[in-house]
């Protein structure tokens, strides 16, 4: 009888063995899925990479078309557009980006924020939030912007031209936001690989 509690030790140690087992397959399973995802995210990546040279390219032909065309400011309207265009899209996403981040910090349960650290994420989130605001009025302003250049190029291009002209700056935003997206994706897949190798 006395054998009985060096059993008992020895079948929990099992046991104990058996999940911690269980455990590391789990994550060298989690490990092999997260990293075909992203290399299926790199390709993608690259394929994103092909239609934004594309995109470059049209953008070229279309401002060649205008400089022969247009006057010299109405062509310099066009370009400042398309520069502002492009900033105020990555401001938004950066602002966005930052502001789900505090959000997320602020209901965050594990760790809890301590007070001081609720405070500061309060603090940055109000001063997201307005920088946010100001950015939506300045994409208001650009597509305002968008509109009277839209107005002066109609006047010089064909209707081929012009079909061109509108599918660049669709995808000059549309682009950016792909890219945005993607790189988000990897770098969250970056991490939580980082994460379970360590924890193997």
């Amino acid at each position: 009888m006395k054998e009985l509690p060096g059993l008992q030790e020895e079948e929990g140690h099992h046991a104990e063995t058996e999940e911690a087992d269980e455990m590391a397959l789990k994550k060298m399973q989690l490990i092999e899925s997260i990293s075909k995802k992203l290399s299926v995210l790199h390709e993608a990546q690259q394929d994103l990479q092909e239609d934004i040279n594309a995109n470059a390219t049209l953008g070229c032909e279309v401002g060649g078309s205008l400089k022969n065309l247009c006057k010299p400011n109405e062509y310099d309207k066009f370009r400042t557009f398309i520069g502002d265009l492009e900033k105020v899209v990555n401001l938004l996403l950066s602002l966005s980006g930052r502001l789900a981040r505090v959000e997320s910090a602020l209901s965050s349960e594990d760790p809890e924020p301590s007070i001081d650290e609720k405070m500061n994420l309060m603090e940055k989130k109000k001063q997201l939030s307005d920088q946010l605001e100001d950015a939506k009025e300045l994409r208001a302003h650009v597509a305002r912007r968008e509109q009277m250049v839209l107005e002066t190029v109609s006047r010089y291009l064909n209707e081929e031209q012009l079909q061109d002209y509108h599918h660049y700056v669709k995808m000059t935003s549309a682009l950016i936001v792909e890219q945005r997206e993607l790189e988000d994706k990897i770098r969250l897949g970056e991490e939580q690989l980082r994460c379970l190798r360590e924890s193997v």
